[in-house]
Parts: structure tokens; sequence; C-alpha cells
């Protein structure tokens, strides 16, 4: 129990490292972008009708006027204190920003992260265990084909067909258009998150299922499984039996470390299909150069990402009782 609390110890203090340095290059890289906060947000010509006094004044609100030190000290003394500061765009808390779009996010993405891993575990075990025949062949294909097509194609590609041409979905949003908060019901959610999160799900499923079906033929071909061949078990039998955990653990592990892959195809899933999620609001703030928001959505993700890593290691030590040893070494 203390050898895990000094790794869980050390894996929370470099996560909160990392996530200072995530914090500084992001703000780093809004200070050298060449998008003028003013005019992204106002325009030339209602900039250009403006006074000086104006401008400065506005400048001033953007916080365009301060040096970037002291600009970023500032905002981290906020941030630690609770406070993620006025979302310039939205004129409203970073906080609450994040929680809405949190919200519809999370739901994309966790259902398209639990069903990705699930069928890429499956796929991958058929395809070990009919090695160098037509499933391992189709199953190989297809993971060669979705890992090397970007997601924005996928999810336009969905779009056309299931969308626009056969009406089955809508074409973008999370809800009806026009229908009140309270009638919106959980199939309208439902509908609306389908292809997003099947667009999310269809390029997740490739890197599970590859391998899963390697370490799939490693444990068919170990002495272990050879043994039990020779006590008369069956295939699927031995692999139920005796490989399904040593499967789990290399299977869980990327799991998880696939999270910020999710959260990466989000951002351009969320784009194509015009979903009011986080990555759609990391993008508009982006080009708006609204930093509190950006900082804030930067931060969280970040600690989401970090969160999924974390489990990994513990998770794949319950799976693992040998890995409980390298705990202290760590």
């Amino acid at each position: 129990m203390r050898n895990f609390a000094i790794f869980f110890i050390k894996k929370t203090a470099l996560a909160l490292l990392l996530m200072a340095a995530v914090s500084v290059a992001a703000f780093v890289l809004v200070d050298c972008s060449p998008i003028d906060p003013l005019q992204a947000n106002v325009g030339q010509a209602a900039l250009g009708a403006m006074s000086r006094e104006q401008r400065e004044r506005l400048a001033a609100y953007w916080g365009a006027d301060a040096p970037p030190l002291p600009r970023y000290l500032g905002w981290a003394r906020d941030f630690l204190r609770g406070d993620m500061g006025i979302s310039l765009l939205y004129r409203q808390p970073v906080e609450e920003v994040i929680r809405v779009r949190l919200f519809n996010s999370l739901s994309l993405m966790i259902s398209a992260w639990i069903l990705s891993g699930v069928l890429g575990l499956i796929l991958g075990i058929l395809a070990g265990m009919y090695r160098g025949r037509w499933p391992d062949r189709l199953i190989g294909g297809y993971c060669l084909l979705t890992a090397s097509t970007p997601v924005f194609w996928i999810a336009l590609l969905l779009l056309l067909i299931f969308a626009v041409w056969l009406g089955w979905f809508p074409i973008g949003l999370s809800v009806p258009i026009g229908t009140e908060a309270s009638a919106v019901t959980v199939f309208d959610r439902l509908r609306h998150a389908f292809l997003p999160a099947l667009a999310l799900c269809i390029t997740g499923v490739s890197n599970i299922a590859l391998h899963t079906r390697e370490k799939t033929v490693d444990v068919l071909e170990s002495d272990y499984m050879l043994f039990a061949r020779a006590r008369g078990e069956g295939r699927w039998s031995m692999l139920r039996r005796h490989g399904l955990r040593n499967l789990l653990l290399p299977a869980l592990t990327l799991q998880f470390a696939s999270v910020s892959e999710i959260i990466g195809g989000s951002v351009l899933v969320e784009q194509v299909f015009s979903y009011p999620g986080l990555g759609q609001a990391a993008v508009t703030a982006g080009t708006g150069s609204d930093v509190p928001l950006l900082m804030g959505i930067t931060v969280i993700t970040a600690a989401i990402v970090f969160a999924g890593n974390l489990l990994a290691d513990i998770l794949s030590r319950v799976v693992d009782p040998r890995m409980r040893k390298g705990v202290e070494n760590i």
C-alpha cells in the first residue's frame, strides 16, 4: 500500500508539472499568433471607425495592451484560486462555458471510446484466431484503411450518406433546431450524437484491433497454450480460460492511452457536424483570441488525458500482479 501511495504521488506531481508546461506552451502559441484579437472580433471596418480612446479601452478589455508575462502570471494566479476568468466571446464565466460544452463532448467521446475498445478487442481476437485466413485479411485491411483515413473525411462521408442522401439522421447540432430545452428528449440527443460518435469510433478501432491481433498470435503460440492444446482443449476454450487476461492488459493500456486521440478527433468531428462541444469552443476561442477560454479548455483537456494515463497504469497493475513490483521503481 505504501508503494502504491508513492507511485500515485509521483504520477500526480508529474501530471501537475506537465499541465503547467502545457498551459505555458498554449499561452505562448496564442501570444505569437498573427491573429489580431480586436480585428478578429470587431472587424476591420468597425475598428477603423473607432477613436483612439475606444481602441485603447477595447485593447485593455481584451488584454492586448499588457506584456505577455504579467498576463500569464495573472491568469495562473486566478486559476489556482479557482477562477478561470470570463470568456471574451461568450460573455460568460469560463467555468460555465466549459461545463456546458464538456457535457456535450463527453457523451460523444465516452460512447465512441467504449465502443471502439470493445470492437477493437473483438476484431483483434478474431483476426488472431484466424491468422492468415480471410477474416484476418478482411479485418487487417479495414484497420489499415481507417488508420490512414483522416477522421474529418470519415465524418464528411457519414454526413453525406446518412444525413444528406438518406435523411436518416440530422445534419448537425446536438438538438433539433427551434426546440425548447424542456421539449428535447433523450432520443433526440441520441440521434444527433450518433453520427459524430460513429465517426470517432471507426477511426479508434484500428489501433486496438491490430495490437490485439499480434498479442493473440503470441498467446496462441506460447508454451502454456501448447500444453493446454495437448490436453485436448479447444482453441476458444483455451483463449477464454488461459489467454484472455494476457490480451486484456495491453488492450486496456492502449485504450486509456487513446484518450488524447479521441479528444483530438472530436475537435474535427464537432466542426463537421456543427456539434456544440468543447472542441468547437476551442476552435472558436483560438480563431477569436479568447485567451481565458482557450487556456481553460487546454488545461481541462490535458487533465483528462493525464487522468486516462494514470488510470491505465493503475488498472494494469490490478490486471497483472507482476507489475505491482515495479511500482516502487517508478
